[in-house]
């Protein structure tokens, strides 16, 4: 009996052994080059807040903690360069971005099974990337830092980050990134010149958020640009080229796909690198294949106003609002997508046509609109005719989550980046016509403060304070859920929580589900309650909290 249960034992670990062997080889992705063929780039100053490498590529952090990156030239040495001078801040970015998964799937077994899933998931993501992007990501990759290669060499590591955007929101649609974006022009402007705005409302994680970078590209092929991005990320989320062509992503609902493709952020990419209007931009973007739906909002110089493209594994479609405003949240609005199943249960969540409301609200209020009150409506915190629902409400414009917030003038090649926290900070302003003209070979620039956007009035004050308690406690609740802890938050942290935000219906949200996982039932009860008679974000956040007083009530009785 032991010597057959020997003989299974050893076979069970053969098929398991050879598995592995196989998933290895199926998912492993080449490198585009051999790592001699990078070229070797160095830092040759050094002056605390200021880097610069040997081919004058360069990194500063300005004095509203924006960082800014200079590189040019083909795609290995701009990846070197970018490599080399974020080694630090991309060492801090992994560390934030494992550990926040950590802290969502607190299970080591599932964590190892989600590795393999994301793996085999990602294995032909390479067969998907343009050739130059594969060599700027592999030359930067070689920097990341080599406590993370158990999860996957770096490489390919790498390039699954560029398509964490795709995987996270296709695998979260009952959480779907909020953004939001508009475009106006003519009679809606002070100048009459087109004018874009928009919040990246992607959260993960307060210390995923720090460091924001405006990189500027000189690249050897295609336009300059620059984009709003993190260390070593060589996708595409906001940015302008030195054509006058703006683009910003915004998420859609999304089947849950069975295999990557083209991450959208490095579509994103060609189109800024490579399309000078609209039409080129949509080009470009009927010619990928990518594993997840996406608004791609596009501002024009050269046509003088603005479109989205939208885009589905299947289909790519245009639509062009007549009038001179076009809002983006996150629902399609052509003819041809409309109607999508996926679409239109996502509208009936009731938050997407919400925000689209209140956008249109504040425009009509705002007209005509200048880069000040295109911040101050980025800034907006209220809903429907201006009813306070609470902080880090999804129906508002500004949920107080943002990576960043961006205002774009393309005929006056002017850009204005958010500053932290969220949108925030001080809007810096960046004169693209001067930046991109400046053919010095050492260049250096930063932005100009006497264009620059001030502060929002809420960053100085005691709500602030009191949101930045809400914050912390909030993300002490959530772990606590996903790791099931017990009894960590005390009372006395809970009526904290009710004092930083007490119209919020999240803060009564999460203390239902807390005290229900205590099964302290007349308590969460209570919470949810509390929370029925506020403004809910989404249909499905409502039900949840109906099932909750369901539950409660079924132990209570």
């Amino acid at each position: 009996m032991k010597k057959k249960l020997l003989i299974i034992f050893t076979v069970l670990v053969v098929i398991c052994v050879a598995l592995v062997t196989v998933y290895y080889l199926m998912v492993k992705i080449n490198p585009p080059v051999e790592e001699d063929e990078l070229p070797e780039i160095s830092i040759v100053r050094n002056t605390g807040d200021y880097y610069q490498t040997s081919d004058s590529s360069w990194i500063q952090k300005n004095d509203q903690g924006l960082w800014e990156l200079y590189v040019h030239g083909g795609p290995l040495q701009r990846g070197v360069a970018f490599g080399e001078l974020c080694k630090p801040l991309q060492k801090e970015k992994e560390a934030a971005f494992v550990g926040e998964i950590k802290n969502r799937v607190p299970s080591e077994s599932y964590l190892n099974f989600l590795k393999y899933l994301v793996g085999w998931f990602n294995r032909d993501l390479d067969e998907y990337v343009p050739e130059e992007y594969l060599k700027e990501i592999y030359a930067s990759s070689q920097y990341m830092p080599d406590a993370y290669d158990y999860i996957a060499p770096k490489f390919q590591r790498a390039l699954s980050y560029h398509a964490a955007h795709d995987i996270g929101h296709a695998l979260q649609n009952m959480n779907l990134v909020g953004c939001t974006a508009f475009a106006v022009k003519g009679d809606k402007t002070a100048n009459g010149k087109l004018l874009l705005g928009r919040n990246f409302d992607f959260y993960f994680g307060e210390d995923f958020a720090k460091d924001r970078m405006v990189a500027f590209y000189n690249p050897d092929k295609g336009y300059k640009f620059m984009s709003v991005t993190w260390a070593c990320f060589s996708g595409v989320v906001s940015g302008m080229n030195e054509k006058g062509l703006t683009i910003t992503l915004n998420s859609d609902k999304s089947a849950i796909p069975s295999k990557g493709k083209t991450p959208v952020s490095l579509m994103a990419r060609e189109i800024l690198q490579y399309a000078s209007n609209i039409e080129e931009a949509y080009d470009i973007a009927q010619s990928y294949e990518t594993f997840v739906a996406e608004s791609f909002l596009i501002g024009s110089k050269e046509d003088g106003r603005a479109a989205v493209i939208e885009k589905t594994p299947e289909t790519t479609a245009i639509y062009d609002e007549k009038d001179n405003d076009l809002v983006v949240t996150n629902h399609y609005q052509s003819d041809a997508l409309k109607d999508d199943p996926l679409n239109q249960e996502y509208l009936a969540e009731g938050v997407s046509d919400y925000r689209y409301e209140r956008v249109q609200e504040l425009l009509d209020s705002l007209s005509p609109l200048t880069p000040e009150k295109a911040a101050f409506l980025l800034r907006n915190k209220e809903g429907l005719g201006g009813e306070f629902i609470g902080l880090a409400n999804e129906k508002a414009v500004n949920q107080l989550i943002a990576h960043h917030s961006i205002i774009f003038s393309p005929e006056d090649m002017m850009v204005w980046v958010s500053a932290p926290p969220y949108q925030l900070g001080k809007y810096a302003a960046y004169d693209l016509e001067e930046i991109f003209n400046n053919e010095d070979d050492d260049i250096h620039f930063t932005y100009t403060d006497s264009a620059s956007i001030d502060q929002d009035p809420f960053y100085s004050s005691g709500a602030y304070n009191e949101f930045k308690d809400f914050i912390l406690i909030k993300d002490r609740i959530q772990q606590n859920l996903a790791k099931g802890d017990g009894n960590t938050i005390t009372e006395q942290d809970q009526q904290k929580f009710i004092a930083s935000n007490p119209k919020g219906y999240l803060t009564y949200y999460y203390l239902g589900d807390y005290n229900k996982s205590l099964e302290l039932w007349s308590k969460a009860k209570k919470y949810y309650n509390i929370a029925l008679q506020l403004e809910i974000a989404r249909k499905s956040e409502r039900d949840h909290i109906l099932e909750g007083i369901k539950e409660c009530e079924a132990h209570l009785n």
